[in-house]
């Protein structure tokens, strides 16, 4: 296995968002396991079942997530059994179906799609489509080719220029 780089490893303790993201959503896993958290998934079962995952990634991923505040523990018993916990998203990752929407968006655009079932992200009435967009201060929508990412300091407010990378 590839050793991580210094960056990687210090993710969470990074100035940039994307850098503490990756920190806490740092694998395929992690997206999938919030997909499937997005259709309903709730038990150790239910997503080791859906995903083909073997139990040890599982639950290192799973506990990640808790620990992270993407997902809470939520104690259930069927008839019968012990008291187990299943896995609901947080606030903090309800809001990761922005990043989701965005990533299956990109995906139709860029990746061919082998057959089966895919996603649609749906109002809940299921009534419309929705996609991620980016949208200036103003509230108006902003194409991909008008954005650009700069570097800030610790205490600006306004961007410092253009990024380096």
């Amino acid at each position: 296995m590839p050793r991580k780089s210094a960056t990687l490893m210090n993710a969470l303790d990074s100035q940039c968002g994307i850098a503490r993201s990756l920190g806490v959503l740092s694998d395929s896993w992690s997206f999938l396991l919030l997909r499937e958290a997005l259709f309903g998934k709730r038990t150790f079962a239910q997503f080791r079942d859906s995903l083909g995952i073997a139990s040890d990634v599982l639950s290192t991923r799973l506990n990640t997530l808790v620990e992270h505040g993407v997902l809470e523990k939520v104690p259930y018993q069927e008839q019968g059994h012990r008291t187990r916990d299943a896995y609901e998203l947080t606030a903090a990752g309800n809001e990761l179906k922005l990043v989701l929407v965005a990533m299956q968006q990109w995906g139709d655009a860029n990746v061919p799609r082998g057959p089966g079932v895919s996603m649609r992200p749906v109002t809940r009435d299921g009534q419309e489509r929705v996609r991620a967009v980016l949208v200036g201060a103003r509230g108006q929508n902003v194409g991909h080719g008008d954005v650009d990412f700069v570097r800030v300091g610790d205490t600006d407010e306004a961007p410092a220029g253009p990024s380096e990378s």
